[in-house]
């Protein structure tokens, strides 16, 4: 089988992930194939100036449907509200850290930055959540790979970033982060989680499934449905985080509007996630 996947740094590691669980659930052969989508090609252009949607993940769905790859691997935030017609996401896998972190200069955490600090983020989103946070920063758009962010840290172009706690880990750099509180600072919808794409009832699909974690797959399904219920994509500054605790499947989501964060708390039963996330989007709204 072949195996698409973006050629950052992250992305790469996150698709030696997924082909380390196929084998072990005894897929032969697998093989990279490394597509250029258009958010890569377009590194220092701000997301809500390129066209379309899904800019990390179109291209790897039209290697799917053209027959250049038999599985897509996608950090699973990334992907639209809607996949392409004819495919399916076919297995979600055990999920990282979701957890946002903020990284800084001289390792202070993001509430003990100075004055007018610059902390650097694209994420509508994160922007939000950092200004409630820590009021007295400022923030500025910062986009590319993790790498190329911390390279800019590095720099000293930022006095702080702020990235996903999964992204750093798998590339080994978790030491330098300061995990935040997913209570306070809501994570995106299906942060941490790997989604592997096929075509709908093909061979791949059915050996992806096999490796389907269930309790990533009922996490990401609630979170995702507050994203579509309030018709929104990645560029919504909402933040959606479930998890399974003492059997029930909790759901805490947050919105940022002219008025503030909002935040909503719901939970309900495993099997019927998309239900806790309309729930949360009634609330929402």
């Amino acid at each position: 089988m072949r195996v698409a996947t973006r050629g950052s740094a992250l992305a790469r590691a996150q698709a030696e992930l997924a082909i380390a669980a196929l084998r072990s659930s005894g897929v032969g052969e697998l093989t990279e194939v490394v597509v250029a989508t258009t958010g890569d090609r377009y590194p220092e252009v701000p997301l809500d100036r390129l066209e379309g949607q899904g800019w990390f993940a179109a291209e790897l769905e039209r290697a799917l449907l053209d027959g250049r790859a038999e599985i897509a691997v996608h950090s699973a935030k990334d992907l639209p509200t809607s996949v392409a017609s004819g495919l399916v996401v076919a297995a979600h896998l055990k999920r990282a850290d979701p957890r946002d972190a903020a990284v800084t200069r001289d390792g202070r955490p993001l509430a003990e930055l100075a004055q007018g600090a610059r902390v650097g983020t694209s994420s509508l989103r994160r922007q939000a959540l950092v200004h409630e946070l820590a009021p007295h920063v400022q923030t500025v758009p910062v986009r590319g790979n993790v790498d190329t962010r911390l390279r800019k840290l590095d720099a000293g172009d930022v006095d702080a970033l702020v990235v996903a706690c999964a992204g750093l880990d798998r590339l080994g750099l978790g030491g330098r982060a300061e995990r935040l509180d997913p209570e306070v600072f809501v994570p995106a919808p299906a942060q941490g989680v790997i989604a592997l794409e096929a075509v709908s009832g093909s061979p791949s699909a059915i050996r992806c499934a096999a490796i389907e974690d269930p309790e990533a797959a009922a996490t990401t399904a609630a979170e995702r449905a507050v994203l579509a219920g309030l018709g929104g994509g990645c560029l919504l500054p909402l933040g959606a985080w479930a998890r399974v605790d003492h059997g029930r499947l909790r759901l805490v989501a947050a919105l940022a509007g002219e008025d503030g964060v909002r935040r909503v708390e719901v939970s309900g039963h495993p099997a019927a996630p998309a239900e806790l996330g309309a729930r949360a989007v009634e609330q929402l709204r």
